[in-house]
């Protein structure tokens, strides 16, 4: 049976090369005679799982030593208390509003500090980010928060901000749930980066914490022992049961990036040059057909979430009937701002995307 071209936002599309590993180690993994999902966790058959997979990330991101790699639980959405659990000490902490994720980060995190909004992109509808020249950074934050990449509105933050070159001493946490494992991090600037795996990485259900040391022992006295970063860290993410299962696919999709070529390119550099060409032919067919728009600011757009507009929007349901007869699935935009859109992670080949962009030109001549 051909596959069709999966382009939700998450749960994602995964390689079907780790689908179809997944499937023939279900019942019994390496002669076990159990499946991952039946395994202790703390049995030797899944930690060195677990271990192997910590050791693929941090190979495949180039993660420095003096960083712990935390599987956690709760998607991105818990972190948004975890973190300032973990990190604020009751203080002030600055937030970037990109779009609606960071909207939310923000939000939840008052709960538990002094949030201020250091930079917003709101009067811009979330079409671009945030100038640098424009943030109003605090003296005395505990953290800087933004949010990389926003799944909604398709704004991704190419380069990450030097907040030493805009005056702050403050560890800059990343929510990069979107386009981790999509594209190499400067360490050098990111002090924490966290997201749910759903996206480029595997199952819902894991979300990956990577934390400098430094910033361990922080936690408030009311934080969760389970969700204590210093605690999580001690005993390898198993302090209480972690999701086996998702963990796991991730040890396999980590083995896929490294396999994956594009050229002389290898590993995560060609997953990046991939993911480069496959958002360019979406972005210029867009821009250039006159029957579709996309509202981002060019430089801003995002390379793994592409929103897009039928300029006449009352064929909205019929573009997405054909699109699913056509094998091009979960292309409706989120309901907050309509139209439609297109994921385009790590896992969607080209040939995906160029069979959407082909549906596009058929459905445009077809309507146009």
């Amino acid at each position: 049976m051909t596959r069709p071209f999966n382009f939700s936002a998450g749960p994602a599309t995964l390689p079907e090369d780790v689908l179809q590993q997944a499937a023939a180690e279900m019942l019994d993994w390496h002669g076990s005679g159990m499946g991952v999902m039946e395994m202790s966790h703390r049995g030797k058959e899944f930690i060195s799982i677990a271990q192997q997979a910590e050791a693929d990330l941090r190979e495949i991101l180039s993660i420095p030593a003096n960083y712990k790699v935390l599987f956690m639980q709760g998607g991105a959405i818990a972190e948004n208390a975890i973190l300032p659990m973990n990190l604020s000490r009751g203080a002030r902490a600055d937030y970037v509003i990109t779009g609606s994720w960071s909207q939310k980060s923000a939000k939840e995190a008052r709960t538990y500090c002094d949030v201020h909004v250091a930079a917003t992109n709101e009067a811009d509808l979330h079409t671009r980010m945030p100038a640098y020249g424009s943030w109003q950074l605090s003296k005395d934050a505990a953290y800087v928060h933004v949010c990389s990449n926003e799944t909604i509105h398709g704004v991704e933050m190419h380069e990450l901000p030097d907040l030493k070159a805009l005056g702050s001493d403050a560890p800059l946490v990343i929510d990069c749930s979107s386009h981790l494992a999509s594209r190499p991090l400067d360490w050098s600037r990111v002090a924490v980066a966290y997201g749910g795996a759903q996206k480029n990485i595997g199952p819902s259900g894991l979300t990956l914490v990577i934390v400098r040391e430094d910033l361990l022992g922080r936690a408030l006295p009311i934080t969760p022992s389970a969700f204590d970063y210093q605690t999580v860290a001690k005993n390898d993410s198993m302090y209480n049961t972690p999701p086996t299962y998702a963990w796991y696919i991730a040890g396999l999709v980590f083995q896929w990036v490294k396999r994956q070529t594009e050229g002389a390119l290898t590993g995560l550099a060609a997953v990046e040059a991939r993911n480069i060409a496959k958002a360019a032919l979406l972005y210029d067919y867009i821009d250039g057909s006159g029957f579709y728009e996309n509202r981002v600011a060019v430089d801003c757009r995002s390379r793994m979430n592409v929103p897009f507009f039928l300029k006449n929007e009352t064929l909205n349901d019929a573009f997405l009937a054909d699109a699913k007869e056509a094998g091009l699935l979960q292309l409706k935009g989120h309901k907050s701002v309509g139209g439609m859109r297109a994921s385009v992670y790590n896992a969607m080949p080209l040939a995906g995307v160029q069979a959407l962009v082909d549906f596009m030109k058929h459905f445009a001549r077809t309507h146009g």
